[in-house]
């Protein structure tokens, strides 16, 4: 269920009947010329939205504010400072433990937030809270895993590719422009492949100057749905793993017991 869709009576009656409210992590930035800009937010709280009505909990409302410094030089991108853009996070999720929920889950929908969204995390132990936070890594079932290979007709993926492509057209069919796709496969160019297991900021740039990976031609609306239900799948499993733990609040309860005893 969506947090802005409920009114004020049904929110503190989900509240207690899930416990667990869920945060969709997207951005807004160039995603060729085929996509739109909202992608990642737009999908992530869609698929977000489709797993709690699997598996019941809180949809925070979209939110598009993460990592994407690398996109800043695409008209349409929204950055905020790091500084900001922490505090603003870390607000968001104390604003969801005030308002009663003790479990929230990070949901990344947009791959330049993998940094981020575990040192936010791993900062969760700064100081104690009301709530524990979870970050969804990733679906790890190898069955569906291979499932969404045997969909693939390419090999390149990683923005606004094929599968991206095909879940937009599925989720958003009316937002996609096929026809602006260039033709032929966006190849990483390796700029700064001389440096061996080096990461920059510009890393990212170096390969793929356009925002624009793989073969989106070969995304489609049925490839799509297909991803999509194995997504969901996934993330309402990691759900209701959630709401069934009583582990990380003990073990968080512990940790915060000892760090007292060695304060001065």
């Amino acid at each position: 269920m969506n947090w802005e869709n409920l009114t004020s009576k049904e929110f503190e009656q989900a509240v207690k009947d899930t416990g667990v409210c869920i945060v969709a992590f997207g951005v807004v930035e160039r995603h060729g010329d085929h996509l739109p800009l909202g992608t990642d937010f737009l999908n992530g709280h869609k698929l977000a939205t489709l797993a709690s009505e699997k598996e019941p909990a809180v949809v925070f409302p979209p939110f598009y504010f993460g990592q994407i410094y690398e996109a800043r030089c695409f008209p349409g991108t929204l950055t905020i400072s790091p500084k900001l853009l922490f505090e603003l996070i870390q607000g968001i999720l104390d604003e969801i433990g005030r308002n009663g929920f003790k479990k929230i889950i990070l949901f990344n929908a947009h791959g330049g937030n993998a940094y981020l969204l575990p040192y936010l995390a791993q900062c969760q132990l700064w100081e104690e809270k009301p709530y524990q936070v979870y970050y969804y890594r990733g679906d790890q079932s190898q069955e569906r895993i291979q499932k969404r290979y045997a969909l693939w007709e390419t090999s390149l993926h990683g923005h606004a590719c094929e599968c991206e492509t095909s879940k937009t057209l599925y989720l958003h069919p009316d937002l996609v422009k096929m026809d602006q796709i260039p033709e032929g496969n966006t190849e990483p160019l390796g700029r700064l492949k001389h440096l061996p297991n080096n990461f920059t900021g510009l890393t990212w740039y170096s390969n793929y100057p356009n925002h624009y990976v793989g073969d989106a031609k070969k995304g489609s609306f049925e490839k799509g749905k297909q991803l999509v239900a194995l997504e969901v799948e996934a993330l309402a499993e990691f759900i209701k793993a959630v709401k069934e733990d009583q582990s990380l609040l003990l073990l968080a309860k512990d940790f915060h017991e000892r760090v007292k005893k060695f304060s001065f």
